[in-house]
């Protein structure tokens, strides 16, 4: 995409044009861990076991993502406002430091979970009964740690150039790798949940093959160069100062689950963490298109906002905040109408489908308000504000 498409477009269209492709990859991307669940919840014998084990795996994967948010959710939103600035150079250094500290971060992630796996896995709701389904999944996991790091991070960058569309693809050919590689090694080679673990990886590097060859061809904006992945503090820390705020969001999700799968399994057994395995996957749904809405508009808001276009970036977060509302609320209302029927993909369980459709009623009670919460965070990181300006700073520059 051509920088002055950024500037010139019509909001509208171009929104559309960034927007619909994002809101497929999220959509898309919940397809790694959805199909996962739910090809292991229907292992005969120990289907319901084996996707109590995911369950309890799910919060410490979103932590592992949480790390890429960290970086990448900070970077490319400084990248796009420093190509609207004319600073490209500028935006190329943040691109090789993001890529070297992800790396970083990947090493020193895998590491831990590999070190650790049992006691991290006690400590986030493992039973006796599901440790080693567990902990033969997130031992495996771990070891593609490095592909969701890079392809999460470069992805983002893709998005702020405005090549949604490739973005869109680079998601596309994980998830249905993913789709066809699931069912081979779990049933065919008989390889249980270590096989959909084996299959998550695998699609994962072929999607961090597929980023990578973006920036390798020079088809983009921004190039990916070895002579800026050297980490620099000036160029480093603005990005994760930034990246802080949608990394305590998802990090903190992953603690809510660890309290619930702790508390659930306390009380309610595994069936209970079983019924949390679902509903928080059925959560994703609902809050990763609003995302997905947002990566749209990102570059159109930190674009024009370093262009110095208010209008523009106005217009923008306007049709943004609408647009992802509308969209929650019609999926909340979809949920909560069918929610018997958004359960059987999951499980076939009798028991384990009417304890999940009661925490249907009470676990998405709010849902109607993460659109809003995920437009409104978004775009100010967008803007590359990690706290909301003061107002008198904000109508100085943009007269809002």
């Amino acid at each position: 995409m051509n920088e002055q498409v950024m500037e010139t477009e019509p909001v509208g269209k171009l929104f559309v044009s960034l927007a619909v492709p994002s809101v497929i990859s999220q959509i898309v991307n919940l397809l790694y861990s959805a199909v996962d669940r739910m090809y292991v919840g229907h292992i005969p014998g120990n289907g319901t076991t084996a996707l109590t084990a995911l369950g309890v795996c799910v919060p410490i994967i979103t932590l592992v993502s949480s790390f890429a948010q960290l970086v990448s959710s900070g970077a490319a939103p400084l990248a796009s406002i420093y190509m609207g600035k004319g600073q490209r150079q500028h935006a190329e250094q943040i691109l090789g430091n993001s890529f070297s500290a992800m790396v970083l971060m990947s090493i020193f992630l895998t590491a831990v979970l590999l070190c650790f796996t049992e006691a991290i896995l006690t400590v986030f709701g493992a039973s006796s009964a599901t440790m080693p389904y567990a902990a033969s999944y997130l031992r495996i996991y771990a070891c593609g740690t490095i592909f969701v790091l890079l392809t999460l991070g470069l992805n983002a960058f893709i998005t702020a150039q405005g090549f949604s569309k490739v973005s869109m693809i680079t998601v596309l050919v994980g998830a249905i790798s993913n789709i066809i590689l699931d069912p081979l090694f779990i049933y065919f080679f008989n390889m249980g949940v270590r096989g959909a673990a084996c299959a998550t990886i695998l699609s994962q590097a072929i999607s961090a093959a597929w980023a990578f060859r973006f920036f390798a061809r020079h088809t983009g904006i921004l190039e990916l160069n070895i002579r800026h992945m050297k980490l620099r503090a000036r160029i480093i820390f603005p990005a994760l100062a930034l990246g802080l705020a949608p990394f305590i969001m998802f990090a903190t999700e992953s603690v809510l689950v660890l309290t619930y799968n702790a508390s659930l399994l306390r009380y309610g057994g595994d069936m209970a963490v079983g019924m949390m395995t679902i509903l928080s996957t059925l959560m994703q749904f609902l809050m990763l298109p609003a995302q997905g809405l947002a990566q749209g508009a990102q570059p159109i808001i930190s674009y024009n906002y370093g262009a110095g276009n208010a209008a523009r970036v106005k217009e923008a977060f306007k049709r943004l905040i609408s647009t992802a509302f509308g969209i929650t609320l019609l999926i909340y209302i979809l949920f909560l109408a069918g929610s018997k029927y958004v359960i059987l993909p999951f499980t076939a369980d009798a028991e384990l489908t009417k304890l999940t459709v009661w925490g249907i009623r009470i676990y998405f009670s709010a849902g109607i308000l993460i659109g809003i919460q995920m437009a409104s965070l978004q775009t100010l990181m967008a803007l590359g504000k990690p706290v909301p300006l003061p107002f008198s700073r904000c109508s100085e520059r943009y007269s809002f």
